[in-house]
C-alpha cells in the first residue's frame, strides 16, 4: 500500500513540473487556433495529435524552466513548494522527464501533424525555456514584453497544424496574446514585488516602482482594447465577437484605471485572475462567432 501511495506522490510531482494551469491555457489557445483555421471542422486526428504534441512540449518547457530556476524558486513564497526546491524531485529526474516528454511531443507533431508545426513548437520551446528563462528574465525589466512572443505562439501552432501555413489571421491571434501578456504578468508582479526583489529578478515593479508599473499596465490594456478588435476589422469575425471584445477589454481597462488610482494588493490579485478569464472568454467568443457568422 505504501509503495502505491509513494508512486502516486511521485507522479503528482512530475505533473506539477509541467505547470498544468499554464499548459492548459496554452493548449486551449492552440485548439482555438485549430478550429478558427478552417470554415468547417478540422480533422479529428490532427486535432488530437496536435493537442497532445503541443501540450507535451509545453509541459517539457515548463519542466526546464523549473530546473533552471530552482534556486530562485526556493527563495520565493509563491514557488518554494515546487518539486525541485522542496526536494521532491532531483535535477536528473527533471532533465530525464523533460527530455522524454518533449521528445515524444515533437515526434507526434512531426509524424502525425506536419513538420512546420513541429519546428514552430520547437522554436517556442527554445524561446521560453532557454531565451526567456536563461537570458531575458534575469537581465531586463522588459523580460515579459520580449519573452511574451513565445507565450503568444499557441494559436499560431494550432493554425499551422490544420493548414500548414501561418497567415495574417493567425498572427492577429498572436498579437492579442502578445499585448495581453505584460498587463497579465505585471498585475501578478505588483502584489509579489517583495518576492521578485528577494530573488533578485528585475521585474518592472522592482526596477521602476509600483506607480510606473500601474501606468504601463493601463497603457497596455488600452493597446489590448484596440488590438482585440482587429479580428473584426480584418473580417475574421462578426458583431458577436466585436461586442464581446469591446466589453471584455473595456472591463480590463477600467480595472487598470482603478489600480492606478486606488491600488491594493487585493485589486492587483483580482485583476491578474480576471486577465486569465479575459483571454479564455475572448477566444471563446471568437470561436462561437466563427461558427455562427
Amino acid at each position: 500500500m505504501s509503495a502505491v501511495v509513494l508512486d502516486k506522490g511521485v507522479v503528482s510531482q512530475f505533473v506539477a513540473l509541467t505547470k498544468p494551469r499554464v499548459v492548459s491555457l496554452v493548449v486551449f489557445c492552440a485548439v482555438i487556433g485549430m478550429f478558427l483555421a478552417t470554415p468547417g471542422l478540422p480533422a479529428p486526428d490532427v486535432v488530437f495529435f496536435a493537442t497532445i504534441g503541443i501540450g507535451l512540449t509545453a509541459g517539457s518547457a515548463a519542466a526546464v524552466n523549473c530546473l533552471i530556476e530552482q534556486r530562485i524558486d526556493a527563495v520565493m513564497m509563491r514557488t518554494r513548494r515546487r518539486p525541485l526546491p522542496s526536494g521532491a524531485l532531483t535535477s536528473m529526474q527533471t532533465v530525464t522527464f523533460a527530455f522524454i516528454v518533449g521528445g515524444v511531443g515533437l515526434f507526434l507533431l512531426h509524424r502525425f501533424v506536419n513538420p512546420l508545426t513541429m519546428w514552430l513548437t520547437f522554436a517556442t520551446f527554445v524561446g521560453y525555456a532557454l531565451i526567456y528563462t536563461v537570458w531575458l528574465k534575469p537581465a531586463t525589466p522588459q523580460n515579459i514584453v520580449i519573452g511574451g512572443a513565445s507565450g503568444a505562439m499557441p494559436p499560431v501552432l494550432g493554425w499551422a497544424a490544420v493548414t500548414g501555413q501561418v497567415p495574417v489571421e493567425a498572427m492577429l491571434l498572436f498579437l492579442i496574446i502578445f499585448v495581453w501578456t505584460p498587463p497579465h504578468f505585471w498585475s501578478l508582479a505588483l502584489y509579489r514585488t517583495q518576492d521578485y526583489a528577494r530573488a533578485g529578478l528585475p521585474m518592472l515593479p522592482v526596477t521602476h516602482g509600483a506607480e510606473y508599473t500601474r501606468k504601463m499596465i493601463l497603457r497596455y490594456t488600452i493597446g489590448l482594447f484596440v488590438v482585440s478588435l482587429l479580428p473584426y476589422a480584418f473580417g475574421m469575425s462578426g458583431p458577436l465577437y466585436l461586442l464581446s471584445a469591446a466589453g471584455l477589454s473595456g472591463v480590463f481597462v477600467l480595472r487598470a484605471v482603478r489600480m492606478l488610482r486606488h491600488y491594493s494588493d487585493a485589486l492587483a490579485r483580482s485583476t491578474f485572475k480576471y486577465s486569465i478569464w479575459y483571454l479564455a472568454a475572448l477566444f471563446s467568443a471568437l470561436l462561437v462567432d466563427h461558427y455562427l457568422t
